[in-house]
């Protein structure tokens, strides 16, 4: 996501790094360069204008720093100021006291919002939550069923009816969240035009009729300037409380994030970051602000292998890798477990500099599956003790996996040169140590 703003960010910041000092000209020029990219991200005209504004007020009035160099006080401003666009600090859904919290979702038609009731869902759980969805939307075909088929897949239960009443559906479905002790139902209404009065007075009703705790306004990234148009419109007719964006690992220029705070006064919550289940993020503005700027979300990618990884599996690796006892078996364990983490893309977009170094890259996550399939084609005995694998060995696994010979050559070599680095390091590692002792011995 934001591929063109990070672009353009990269050129202006490789500018900023080599300012001897900042200048009033060079002040006015980064600004106009900062405009520009952000108009061509299809940002509000307004927002961007304000904040360009904003970097030049604080800049010119910033006090000069010793202990960086005006280029890099000149990126934190920018940091700083992108920050408070976004929403200053992360908004989390409001659980009521007593139970179940309302949350009633609404959107355009074609936002994700029914496939976004589920990610929320399952979200939720993830914290400890109990949920039960409601299939309220009776307009589009088969979104009833998407919803049920949604809910088995998550393993969580789905308020359906026969009724051509929204608000009764609604209505029964909060009376089952609180006789089952659910803890918050999440109501997936219809998707509408903002121009369809009739359409808009129905979600209004149910509002009014439910008392939803929150109202998320559901709106697709990929759609620039009229989600921040249909926002307002929503945002005039609902007391929404917080937005989330679809579809944002899309070619999304990334305008609609940065002008809906500004615009609607109403925070972003969640993004959506992948078409997977649990491809729903918790919006933060930091954090967001240094993925634009191209710094990367160390955090955040953190926090991912926190939940999806087994710390168990994780720490035996660890020591079997300190003890040069790394098998293929346990380099395909590592596979896996680095695609609970999401697409290659996906991942590398976090580490701050990564998507610098590899810009032109062809991300295949194919690799990682063809990577397990000649895995798979050798004998326990193979991936027990790879130095047997001989060449008549490897045209059998190449043929079992349909891979290349090549491709099982280089494999081989990938896994010998991680048990290299891994040996050299334990050396290391070694000599350090001996060396502490040493200095311990005459202190």
């Amino acid at each position: 996501m934001f591929e063109q703003l990070q672009d353009r960010f990269n050129l202006i910041f490789r500018q900023l790094r080599g300012l001897g000092k900042i200048t009033e000209k060079n002040i006015t020029d980064t600004g106009r360069e900062i405009r520009r990219a952000l108009l061509e991200a299809d940002v509000n005209y307004k927002v961007a204008r304000d904040f360009v504004n904003s970097v030049i007020e604080n800049a010119k009035g910033s006090p000069v720093l010793k202990s960086v160099t005006p280029g890099q006080q000149f990126i934190k401003i920018i940091h700083s100021e992108l920050t408070d666009l976004l929403g200053k600090q992360t908004e989390k859904i409001q659980f009521v006291s007593k139970p179940p919290t309302i949350i009633l979702l609404a959107g355009l038609q074609g936002s994700g919002k029914t496939t976004t009731a589920a990610k929320l869902a399952y979200y939720l759980r993830t914290q400890g939550k109990k949920l039960l969805m409601v299939a309220a939307d009776i307009y589009r075909p088969a979104a009833v069923e998407q919803l049920v088929k949604l809910g088995e897949q998550i393993d969580i239960p789905v308020w359906v009816e026969e009724y051509n009443d929204p608000v009764k559906i609604c209505l029964n479905g909060i009376d089952e969240a609180k006789s089952t002790n659910c803890d918050a139902v999440i109501l997936d209404t219809a998707g509408r035009l903002h121009v369809d009065s009739e359409m808009m007075e129905e979600i209004v009703q149910i509002s009014e009729m439910t008392k939803p705790q929150e109202i998320l306004f559901v709106v697709d990234g990929m759609t620039g300037q009229d989600a921040v148009n249909s926002a307002t419109v929503f945002s005039s007719a609902l007391d929404i409380t917080g937005i989330i964006l679809t579809k944002m690992d899309g070619d999304a220029r990334g305008g609609a994030a940065v002008s809906l705070t500004a615009i609607t006064k109403k925070p972003i919550k969640f993004i959506g970051t992948s078409e997977k289940i649990g491809g729903l993020e918790l919006f933060h503005p930091e954090r967001m602000a240094s993925r634009i700027l191209g710094m990367g979300d160390i955090v955040t990618l953190v926090e991912k292998a926190e939940s999806l990884l087994d710390k168990e599996q994780s720490l035996r690796i660890t020591e079997k890798l300190r003890k040069q006892e790394f098998t293929l078996e346990d380099f395909q364990d590592q596979l896996k477990q680095m695609r609970k983490l999401g697409s290659m893309e996906e991942v590398l977009s976090l580490i701050p500099g990564m998507r610098r170094i590899t810009k032109g890259l062809v991300m295949d996550d194919n690799q990682l599956i063809w990577t397990e399939a000649i895995i798979n084609s050798m004998t326990h005995h193979e991936r027990q003790n790879p130095g047997i694998i001989n060449g008549s060995r490897r045209k059998r696994i190449a043929m079992g996996s349909g891979r290349s010979v090549q491709e099982v050559n280089s494999l081989l070599k990938q896994y010998n040169q991680l048990k290299m680095m891994m040996k050299n390091v334990s050396k290391i590692n070694k000599n350090n140590r001996m060396m502490n002792r040493y200095f311990r011995m005459i202190n």
